[in-house]
């Protein structure tokens, strides 16, 4: 069997055990939905009352995007290693041509074709039930880079948690652990004026941090001629030096 008969193979099999798990679906797809009518819909932004929430509706879509690109890849590859592991699977790999490599690109593949998705779906729930004005422009097809590449760096991550972790809870508790903090203080939600001077520099530590300036300046209009390409290649890089270092991880499965 060929390399990409290999990665289609299992990425099909992926797949098809994402569609039976109805709790995973739930929160891919209608968990980043309830946080727009929450706060889109009801809570609604303020743009003038200051506080949280004071920017116009289209400066959060990069937040609202962030919900299924850094959640859903973090626990979900942890949680398939950690359940390879404890069903002994990746013994049963090892005597398959599959390598390490190969199964996290697999899985990798159905992250990027599942969050591209509920993207699709978020970013249209904004625009309809905020109102929030997206600039169309050329620029706007390179969110899909953004968020593949985000995709790729956060599954690369899940990798890494879910071999430090010796249990399925263990992933889910570190996953959820890092992903809130990084879901609020990485530029998203709450903007840095609202940070205390001294916690504004840790920001741009946040690989998160880069997705959503770079959203933001393809999608939300005072910032629409800001650059992205440093942004990008933060994201490309960091990419794949965690998709690397996530393969390697990995159970050895060759």
């Amino acid at each position: 069997m060929s390399r990409l008969r290999r990665i289609r193979a299992e990425a099909v099999a992926a797949w098809h055990s994402f569609l039976r798990r109805r709790t995973a679906v739930f929160f891919t797809f209608f968990f980043p939905v309830l946080l727009v009518v929450i706060f889109g819909a009801l809570v609604r932004t303020q743009p003038t009352g200051g506080g949280l929430f004071a920017e116009p509706a289209a400066y959060y879509i990069p937040g609202y995007l962030a919900t299924v690109v850094l959640f859903t890849p973090l626990s979900r590859v942890g949680s398939e290693i950690a359940r390879h592991r404890d069903d002994n699977r990746f013994e049963k790999l090892a005597t398959t041509p599959l390598g390490r490599g190969e199964w996290l690109l697999a899985h990798t593949l159905v992250n990027v074709a599942i969050i591209g998705l509920a993207s699709l779906l978020i970013l249209g729930l904004v625009v309809v039930l905020t109102g929030a004005a997206v600039p169309i422009t050329p620029r706007l097809a390179l969110l899909g880079p953004f968020i593949v590449g985000a995709v790729v760096l956060f599954c690369g991550f899940g990798a890494i948690l879910g071999r430090l972790s010796s249990t399925q809870d263990g992933v889910i508790a570190a996953s959820n652990t890092i992903a809130f903090p990084l879901l609020f203080l990485s530029d998203t939600f709450v903007t840095l004026e609202l940070l205390p001077g001294w916690f504004a520099p840790l920001v741009d530590l946040s690989p998160l941090t880069y997705f959503a300036r770079g959203v933001r300046a393809l999608t939300y209009g005072p910032a629409i001629e800001a650059p992205y390409g440093r942004e990008l290649a933060v994201v490309a890089v960091l990419a794949v030096g965690f998709f690397v270092a996530g393969a390697y991880a990995i159970p050895r499965t060759d």
